[in-house]
């Protein structure tokens, strides 16, 4: 599995009653709470620094409501392939039971099925558009670490907080780093 070569930015959607309560919701369809809204509010001043080809978004509800947030008035191209991944018979249960990537939830989808359906969408939308945003989840951002370092494990990325990616041929080549560092850089400040 790999990734086209070209950038785009990524945000995981703003915080959910579920991120709140600490619980898995892969496939749980919720809304964002009050701090959601507001992190996605907060994305809007650094996304409109730039012009960006198009808003790729998760088909749910609180991607939806984070893309209407962080880039309003912008059209929205719904995307299943990058929906979250569906935890089965754990969904709801706290996130201390969820198991490891690698293993299938009980009623679940596989990680390996999940990263090709993840990774065959964002290719799809890398061969139509140059430097996308794209709204989704955790998950999905687990599977571009995978890509990028050879494992889905490191720290949660936080929500509503858009990162650069830089895809690369090889891990050592790709750039992972918050949208704010890579502005600040082409910028010239």
């Amino acid at each position: 599995m790999s990734l086209i070569a070209k950038p785009f930015v990524f945000i995981r959607h703003g915080e959910t009653p579920l991120n709140r309560a600490n619980v898995i919701g892969g496939s749980t369809d919720v809304p964002l709470t009050e701090a959601g809204e507001l992190q996605a509010q907060a994305a809007a001043s650094v996304l409109a620094q730039r012009e960006w080809s198009c808003l790729v978004v998760s088909p749910m509800l609180r991607t939806r409501q984070t893309a209407a947030l962080a880039l309003p008035g912008r059209d929205m191209v719904l995307v299943e392939g990058i929906r979250e991944r569906d935890w089965g018979a754990l969904e709801g249960r706290p996130l201390s039971e969820q198991p490891a990537y690698e293993s299938t939830p009980p009623e679940g989808e596989a990680w390996d099925d999940f990263c090709l359906r993840v990774t065959s969408a964002l290719n799809r939308v890398l061969q139509d558009y140059d430097t996308p945003v794209v709204v989704a989840h955790s998950g999905v951002f687990r599977v571009l670490r995978l890509l990028a370092t050879g494992t889905p494990y490191g720290p949660r990325i936080g929500n509503g907080v858009p990162m650069w990616i830089q895809p690369g041929t090889t891990p050592d080549a790709w750039r992972i780093e918050p949208l704010t560092d890579w502005l600040r850089v082409t910028q010239g400040e």
